[in-house]
Order: structure tokens, then sequence, then C-alpha cells
């Protein structure tokens, strides 16, 4: 049997690992090939290509890498003809993948996609196009199984894998004496992003937060969990150039974030998948994404959603639904939502004055901390199961023998 798995982001490359170990676990004579990153490889993937290296964001940035996925679609498609997989697994990263299902269709190759796009957030339209390309959807959530079914979708629900590598109860003792950043007050750690355009909008609002932090609660101290060395670096010198930011004494860590969420005590982080691994840890987060003015406008007429992060989005009962358009970007940061488990803020201006007063009262009220950690484990009950991957490796190889996958609750009972 042969499985082909796709990967573009180092995020959707830790996922297929998993995926492809539980595939390898389940049918040792399993040979799986694929483009992908670092960690599929050393799962035991033969990768046509590393594209990783080419993760990008926004219009401009991809057309102007259009030529290199060109390129990585064609040695693809040729890996199709030259030895035809019985399945085509692609992880996240839709804009290229559309082109990769669209071949692998044209070849008679099944699609699957794992951790789908978030087509019900931002462009719903796309599930014609999904209904068209891809044969089946393995939905990490239960809000998104339910959208894609309803959609006409075939869907199996597999649970989210990020919780199959954080401790779905984390230990009474939060804290390693021998961890970085350890010492005598509270951590809070701050996530500026995996990408580098995240960093670069976000990372100075987030220092600017810190030092709020620290005014209040002087004991506080604090770590930026960087995902590669090259990030750490960047993170580094924005620091060094921030007078303010220097006199924090913040330490800078590059590919421990999931041991620092062990540690945390609280945490300033950038819209995106790590709320996942904050959610399995319950450590109260405050949530950044910064745009322009521009941008703010438009997203207001296109996102779905009634919030940016997962974790916010699992504990509402109507998370898919039209935002209220707007012709011009607010003019302040407007308070955040107050159902919102953690507290968000999708803003043009600098939310850091808003975004510290949450972490000074979850550090400086144990009852306030307690609430909102109470709230974090009702979601977690819920969604923090882990067995994603055994269970879309299961979802994969029915598929590729032909036959449907069988649906395994991972809903915990009430």
């Amino acid at each position: 049997m042969r499985v082909f798995v796709s990967a573009g982001e180092p995020s959707g490359d830790h996922h297929a690992a998993l995926l492809v170990r539980e595939i390898r676990r389940a049918r040792p004579d399993a040979d799986c090939i694929g483009l992908g990153g670092p960690e599929m490889e050393a799962a035991g993937c033969t990768l046509v290509a590393d594209m990783t290296r080419l993760a990008v964001m926004w219009f401009l940035r991809v057309l102007v890498s259009i030529h290199r996925f060109v390129d990585l679609a064609r040695r693809a498609e040729r890996s199709f003809l030259d030895a035809k997989p019985d399945v085509c697994v692609l992880v996240d990263f839709p804009g290229f993948h559309w082109w990769l299902a669209w071949r692998a269709k044209r070849h008679g190759i099944p699609v699957v996609f794992y951790c789908p796009p978030q087509i019900w957030a931002w462009a719903s339209w796309r599930i014609r196009k999904m209904r068209r390309l891809v044969d089946h959807v393995l939905s990490p959530l239960p809000f998104e199984h339910d959208w894609f079914v309803e959609q006409g979708m075939a869907s199996t629900l597999v649970g989210h894998p990020f919780f199959d590598v954080h401790a779905v109860t984390p230990g009474d003792d939060r804290h390693d004496a021998g961890m970085d950043g350890r010492g005598a007050g509270p951590l809070v750690l701050l996530l500026p992003g995996s990408r580098g355009q995240e960093i670069a909008a976000n990372l100075g609002s987030i220092l600017r937060a810190a030092a709020l932090v620290r005014r209040e609660l002087p004991e506080t101290r604090f770590m930026v969990a960087a995902l590669h060395e090259r990030h750490a670096v960047r993170v580094q010198e924005v620091i060094a150039g921030s007078e303010e930011a220097s006199r924090l004494g913040i330490g800078v860590a590059a590919g421990r974030t999931r041991a620092l969420i062990d540690v945390a005590d609280a945490a300033f982080a950038v819209s995106g998948s790590v709320s996942l691994e904050l959610l399995a840890a319950r450590v109260p987060t405050v949530i950044f994404y910064r745009v322009g003015a521009f941008a703010h406008v438009v997203q207001s007429w296109f996102r779905r959603a009634r919030f940016i992060t997962l974790v916010n989005l699992l504990a509402c009962r109507d998370p898919v639904r039209p935002t209220e358009p707007v012709l011009l970007p607010p003019r302040s940061v407007p308070p955040c939502d107050p159902d919102a488990v953690f507290p968000e803020y999708l803003a043009v201006q600098d939310p850091a004055d808003r975004a510290a007063a949450h972490v000074v009262t979850w550090l400086r009220d144990p009852a306030a901390r307690a609430a909102t950690v109470a709230r974090i484990e009702t979601v977690a009950a819920t969604v923090a199961h882990p067995g994603s991957a055994r269970r879309a490796a299961a979802a994969v190889l029915a598929i590729a023998a032909g036959t449907a996958p069988v649906a395994e609750e991972t809903r915990r009972a009430a």
C-alpha cells in the first residue's frame, strides 16, 4: 500500500509526522511518500521535496514564490504517475493543496484532507471546490465536523493532533525547577507566532504588555517561545532594540514551546493552533492579532466565525456565523467579548493595555485565575482527547483499501 502525504508548514509537518507513524504502526508494509519537512522524514516518509521552507502568508508573498509551488506540484504529479498511491492525504495549507488535489483526482487517486482549511470561517463559498476535489475530510474539531457534514462532505471526526502530544490533564505541580526561566515569581509565556510576519506585527505589542505587567507585579518573569533559532535571533534583536523590553530580563528559547507551556502561569499568544496547546495545559491566555486598517475592514466582510481563536469557538454555542461588516476600522481597541475563554484582540491599535490587565488580574487574584482555569477545563474536557493520529490513520487506510472509514467516538460522555 502506498500513501502520499503532503504538509506545507511546520505545524502541518508535525501533524503529518504523527499520522505517518500511526500508518506505519498499523501497516508496516505501507510505503509513505510525499511533500513535507524534517519531522515527516524522521517518521519514515520518503520526501519528494521539503515544502515547509516555503510556508508563506498573504497574496504578494505567495505570488513571489509561485514558480516554486508550480515546480513542487509538477514533482508531486510525477510521483503520482511513477508510483500511483492508493490515497493522497493533504494536511492544511489549502492554497497549494487545491492544486495538488486537482492533480490527484485527475489520476483517479482518492483525496483526503486532514486538518482541513477553515473555509467555514473565511471562505464558505469554497465548499463547492472542496466537494469537487476532496473525497473525505478528517475533521479535528466537533463543530467543524458538523459544518462539513451539513455542507454535504464526507467527514470523520478524529480530534485534533495537538492533543496527541500534550498531556490532557497537567500534573498538580506545574513547575519544573530545572526549566529555563524558573524562579520565585510567576512565569508569563510570550508566544509571538510561527511566521516572520506575525512576529513583526505582534511582538512589539506583546513586549509592551509584558512591561505593563512587570510594572504592576515586579516579581513576574517572562520567556519567549520561538519556533526555531532563526526566529529566536529575530526576537532577541527586537528585545535588544527596545530600552523598555531589554530591562525586563526576558529569556528566549527555541524549539521548547510545549515544555514552556507546561510551566507557564499565564501567556500572551498570537492567534493560531498554539491556543489548543495552551488549552490542553490549562494556561490562561490573552490572544493578540494585529492587522492594518484596510485588512480589518476587509476581514469584517468575509469572516464567518464569531471568534478568531479555536478555543473560543469551541466554547460557544454558535461558532459559525457572519460578523458585522464595517466600513471604517475602530478608533480604539474595543473590550473583548465576555464569552471568550481566552480574551482575544483582533486589533488595528495596540491592545497592550487591555491585554496586560487580564494577566495582572489572573496573577494578582487567585480566585479570578481559578475561575478562568475552570472555564478552560470545561472546554478541554469536551475536546482535549489524544488519539487523533491513530483515528486518522485508520480512516486513511480504510479509504486506501476502498472501504468507508468507521468513526470512533472522540467526545467524552457528559
